[in-house]
């Protein structure tokens, strides 16, 4: 069976919501569904997503700055906005805000589903797609993969771009203070407790390989051997 194509929906419109949530279901897409920009935001820290639809009107926080707010974080996963709005200026600020398309409602699931299909396909055929080899594992930032033997497991946002840092220093110490300002925003306890926390899940996911450690050297940071 295909993987399903996994879709965060940020729409205050729970009856449309739950229409378009239930329809996409139907086609092999699995779908969580947000109310407001802020649920969308926490839901999608924590969760890997394959493409986000965002409702350009929410409370809270609206579709364009949540999605300058992921922008800031991930580059490269597909935006679709969904807006009552028909403005050249309202498309044109979409597009500047980090949407990949841009679709007037009312629309149709079919329209929907083609677009969401031809952003996946741009996305798979882009060659830039940087497989990098940490031991006997292959970790694709991009994608948000860590491959160990044909098994995939796949990452959140903040654990593939604390890896990414991870790999970038293999076999050297990762600065504590950095990746806590660089990644949280700020290197209080809180944050590091949480920074502590993501660690031990990345030691967990590489553990298939016994020669991969990442060390945790007092005072200082993170060292990632392999």
């Amino acid at each position: 069976m295909d993987k399903l194509v996994k879709v965060l929906l940020a729409e205050d419109e729970p009856s449309l919501g739950q229409i378009v949530k239930e329809s996409l279901e139907t086609r092999n897409f699995e779908v969580l569904h947000a109310l407001n920009g802020e649920e969308a935001y926490k839901i999608y820290q924590n969760t890997p997503f394959d493409v986000l639809v965002l409702d350009v009107m929410m409370p809270k926080k609206d579709g364009f700055t949540l999605a300058k707010e992921i922008r800031q974080e991930n580059k490269h996963i597909p935006i679709i906005f969904l807006t009552a709005k028909s403005q050249t200026k309202d498309v044109v600020e979409g597009f500047e805000h980090g949407g990949n398309d841009y679709l007037k409602k009312p629309f149709s699931m079919e329209e929907l589903i083609v677009r969401i299909n031809a952003l996946l396909d741009r996305i798979n055929l882009k060659n830039d797609v940087e497989n990098i080899g940490i031991g006997n594992y292959t970790f694709n930032h991009t994608k948000q993969t860590l491959t160990f033997q044909n098994q995939k497991q796949t990452l959140t946002h903040k654990e593939s771009e604390l890896l990414l840092h991870l790999s970038q220093k293999k076999n050297e110490v990762l600065d504590r203070t950095f990746i806590l300002n660089k990644l949280w925003g700020d290197d209080d306890f809180f944050n590091a407790r949480s920074m502590d926390v993501f660690i031990s899940k990345l030691r967990k996911k590489l553990n298939q390989d016994e020669n991969i450690q990442i060390l945790n050297v007092r005072g200082y940071g993170y060292k990632l051997i392999c």
